[in-house]
């Protein structure tokens, strides 16, 4: 566990600079809680950030309306007891927009600055598809905020055209992970196929499946372990409809060093999702030395180039997917240049240590703009 126990009195120290709000935390948050999680835990940040649970672990009217009530209390507490205290409001589609919208809204109406952090494969379908009072009220809170950190070209391009932030307050901040370390020997006898993520159709699952039982892949030697929550006895009867019970394990959700522990041994990480905005999994494929097989979806066309340091193929083609994971399979040469690339990517662009300093220099203007914007006042 960290400093960020929800145990713990939760205190104002002069060493907490930052507070988050996310939906689920650090342990029901998804993506965005694995990021927090990664941001928490790196050198020099343990102990100068607090995480704050809008949700709950899973959307339920009663629990997670006292969630959102505790959030906005603890707004409020440290808009009296600290107000240079950045707030990094962590926002997605959907519930999480509806409950952010009331989070800054009050923000706004007791006079404390937030950062937001954009988070989805989509947000521009989900703003169009709000009626005209519901997309007023978003656009309030992109603009009123003090900065907004998008994962990519595309979501500054919503969020300038369709939200109306400024130019200098959009900022492209990439998802990262912390190094594991340089890849180890892998036993090369049979190929292994990881997938994370949520069992689902938004992220390629059922293709995948279709792929993964593909006549031409019958013959090859590979073993496939999809891991991730869901509807995972569904999907375990589906690859046993497949006759794929043999080679692919589904075990639903499984801890950090589990995970890591399959990355490291894994030789293709596949994720043909739908929507992204910047797939976490895609980087841990990468950070593992992994050769990624994935979709030009959100942000991945901006970072990765199909051939060198991916495979791309279309969503929802079963057909092109199973000849991706069949060149990689057979193609020792071409798995380990793709993977190799994909390691010197990682390094250069997504590692924890990079974004961390990109991110404490932005903590560092706000904070000191809103000390100056408290002694103005």
């Amino acid at each position: 566990m960290t400093q960020i126990d929800r145990r713990t009195p939760d205190r104002p120290r002069p060493e907490t600079v930052v507070r988050h709000y996310l939906p689920g935390g650090l342990e029901q948050g998804g993506g965005i809680g694995r990021l927090v999680g990664h941001i928490v835990t790196a050198p020099d940040q343990v102990g100068r950030h607090r995480v704050r649970d809008t949700r709950g672990p899973r959307w339920r009217p009663v629990r997670s309306g006292v969630a959102l009530a505790g959030a906005m209390a603890v707004l409020i507490r440290d808009r009296l007891t600290c107000p240079a205290r950045v707030q990094h409001i962590h926002v997605a589609g959907r519930g999480s927009t509806a409950r952010k919208l009331l989070l800054t809204g009050l923000a706004r109406a007791i006079g404390q600055p937030y950062l937001l952090h954009l988070h989805d494969f989509d947000y521009a379908a989900d703003f169009l598809r709000r009626p005209a009072w519901q997309r007023r009220a978003v656009q309030r809170m992109f603009r009123a905020a003090e900065r907004v950190i998008v994962l990519g070209a595309r979501d500054r391009t919503t969020a300038l055209d369709l939200l109306g932030v400024r130019p200098d307050r959009a900022v492209i901040l990439r998802n990262a992970i912390p190094d594991p370390g340089p890849p180890g020997v892998r036993d090369d006898q049979t190929c292994r196929i990881v997938f994370l993520g949520q069992l689902g159709a938004r992220k390629g699952v059922p293709e995948l499946l279709a792929a993964l039982a593909d006549p031409a892949m019958a013959r090859l030697p590979w073993m496939a372990t999809l891991a991730g929550d869901g509807p995972v006895a569904a999907f375990r009867a589906d690859a046993a409809g497949l006759g794929l019970q043999t080679r692919v394990t589904i075990p639903g959700w499984i801890s950090g060093p589990q995970s890591r522990q399959l990355c490291a041994a894994g030789h293709i990480l596949v994720l043909p999702s739908h929507g992204e905005g910047m797939a976490m999994a895609v980087i841990e494929g990468l950070a593992h030395g992994m050769a990624v097989v994935t979709t030009p979806v959100g942000a991945h066309p901006e970072v990765l180039s199909d051939g060198q340091t991916c495979l791309f193929v279309p969503a929802g083609d079963a057909a092109a997917l199973a000849g991706a994971l069949g060149r990689l399979i057979t193609d020792h040469e071409l798995r380990l240049q793709v993977s190799r690339a994909g390691r010197a990517l990682y390094l250069s662009q997504m590692e924890m240590g990079r974004y961390v300093r990109a991110l404490t220099a932005l903590y560092h203007a706000l904070s000191t703009q809103s000390a100056q914007q408290q002694v103005a006042a």
